[in-house]
């Protein structure tokens, strides 16, 4: 039997952070984790061929760079090697179906000098300096217990800062959506069209409440501090929290799962994972989902029933896809500034956002759902092969369980199989190409992670379906499919290793959380198949 002052079970960045403060502080820690690495949804691979390196799910870190954990953990993080890369132009921009595109900059007042509007610059700009001033006070009832007395002080702060007044403006904030703050305090469309698609990433729609206040947090948050990637890839950011525990004295213990918690007179004492037990002097910490907490790990009787209860009816919301793309050359877009814009949106704001949140929500699968095309490269060449590039797409505007299509066009029957999740992707990407009509001629490879919910209705990882394909269209990407070429499937970035044997099923070669498509009828020295080089694949190849 184990013992420390604090178990924290789970090694998400939570966790992480618990971890290493608590070891700071001056307590014993155990680090618990069923993956046989920890970071949970943090992690660099070459998901597609060898030399791209891709960061599966999270890769920007603004909010995390900007918070008081990476204040207090940052310099010891740095020198374990941990390294942010950021921009100080164009950081942003959103591109909407007819080609109209707005950008914003790191100066809030550069963004505001593309506003068609005179009022309109100076309300943006009014808006970002309230909540400059009144920050202190919002970030200690954003990260205190509402219930708790404590909260009366940052309270107090805002009252002070801004009397009746402002207090009710900020209450009319929470309560009001992006869209509507949109429209009512701006006469153009560009900050709609900037920072309603922001929204997905607190995972609200235009017309959810609290998006009037997150419109303006987002915003200040890209002015102050942009949009950070870690260099050489986000699975640099866990490197440096493993190497912490030689520093920290934290215990980690990979490949175990907890069965359950222990609670002995109202608290909780430990935990137990098979035949071992984990004893806890001080606390017990858990960074799991509501459903694996309170349906799962404590026993009966150790909660009131009504918190139970209220786990129990807790709903995930939309689900989401990633979609990871290598290129030979990097994109050209058809607004030439976009080249060196490190994250762009395709979305004509509230409107289409909106509408795709609203097929969602309802089980359909968006006819032209917000796309999120991340430029890592542009910030950081070493992720990819000198000359190419890459391109890390998401979705967030998906059903977990579709049962249709908006656009009438693809087969929902089975749910997320491989070839539903292949369907989309090409949507996906034509839907890029619309605005940088390269694109198709020098794909690659892709790799697509759809979403997947256990029987139970709780997200779970992910299941992937890779693909290394060429279109023989410029109009759609269901063309030939081809083989991966020899000595190039993918690897974890950094271990040397192969991918798993491949075995056949269905008429997909399958490893566990991988497919790829059996050989083309064409055969793999088609035209329509790319090279074995980064260099394959020009313009040119495109018909």
């Amino acid at each position: 039997m184990a013992e420390a002052d604090a178990v924290i079970v789970g090694s998400g960045v939570n966790g992480l952070v618990a971890a290493a403060e608590l070891a700071l502080a001056g307590w014993s820690v155990v680090l618990v984790e069923r993956e046989p690495n920890i970071g949970g949804f943090i992690a660099t691979e070459e998901r597609t061929l060898l030399g791209y390196l891709h960061d599966t799910y999270s890769s920007w870190h603004p909010l995390f760079v900007s918070g008081p954990a990476y204040a207090r953990l940052g310099e010891l993080l740095h020198r374990h090697g941990l390294e942010y890369r950021n921009a100080d132009e164009w950081v942003t921009a959103s591109v909407a179906d007819d080609g109209r595109v707005t950008l914003a900059h790191r100066d809030p007042r550069r963004t505001a000098e593309g506003f068609a509007h005179d009022e309109d610059r100076a309300a943006y700009l009014a808006a970002l300096g309230r909540l400059g001033d009144n920050m202190a006070a919002i970030g200690g009832l954003m990260s205190g217990e509402l219930r708790s007395p404590a909260v009366f002080r940052p309270a107090a702060a805002l009252l002070r800062g801004g009397g009746r007044r402002g207090v009710e403006r900020w209450v009319r904030s929470v309560a009001a959506s992006g869209r509507g703050y949109a429209r009512a305090e701006f006469r153009g469309d560009e900050v709609d069209h900037l920072f309603a698609p922001w929204l997905l990433h607190a995972g609200l729609s235009p017309d959810h409440a609290s998006g009037a206040f997150l419109m303006t947090l987002l915003a200040a948050s890209l002015h102050g501090v942009g949009v950070p990637v870690v260099g050489g890839g986000a699975g640099r950011f866990v490197d440096a929290f493993t190497s912490l525990p030689a520093t920290t004295g934290v215990r980690v213990e990979t490949g175990t799962r907890v069965d359950r918690i222990l609670v002995e007179q109202g608290r909780a004492v430990g935990v137990a994972s098979g035949g071992r037990v984990f004893r806890a002097r001080r606390a017990v910490l858990a960074s799991v989902t509501p459903t694996a907490l309170y349906g799962t790990l404590l026993p009966q009787g150790s909660v009131r029933p009504e918190l139970r209860d209220q786990a129990r009816r807790f709903r995930y919301g939309r689900a989401a896809m990633q979609i990871h793309v290598a290129l030979s050359q990097p994109l050209g877009w058809r607004d030439a500034r976009l080249n060196t814009v490190l994250v762009v949106y395709l979305s004509d704001g509230s409107g289409s956002t909106g509408i795709a949140c609203a097929e969602a929500e309802a089980g359909l699968l968006p006819r032209r759902p917000t796309v999120v095309v991340g430029q890592q490269y542009v910030l950081d060449s070493s992720r990819v092969p000198p000359g190419a590039a890459a391109l890390w797409l998401q979705l967030q505007e998906l059903p977990p369980t579709p049962r249709g299509d908006a656009a009438g066009e693809l087969d929902t029957a089975q749910g997320w199989t491989p070839e539903l999740a292949q369907g989309y992707a090409d949507r996906v990407l034509s839907r890029i190409a619309r605005h940088a009509p390269d694109l198709p001629g020098k794909i690659l490879a892709v790799d697509v992670i759809a979403p997947r919910t256990s029987p139970a209705g709780t997200p779970t990882r992910s299941t992937a379906t890779r693909t290394v394909a060429r279109s023989n269209s410029t109009r759609a990407f269901s063309g030939a499919l081809c083989p991966p070429p020899d000595g190039m499937r993918p690897t974890s970035a950094g271990s040397g290793t192969s991918a798993p044997p491949l075995t056949r099923g269905r008429g997909w070669a399958v490893s566990p959380g991988t497919w790829w498509p059996p050989r083309s009828p064409q055969g793999p020295d088609s035209p329509a198949c790319p090279g074995s080089h980064p260099g394959a694949g020009s313009e040119a190849d495109a018909v």
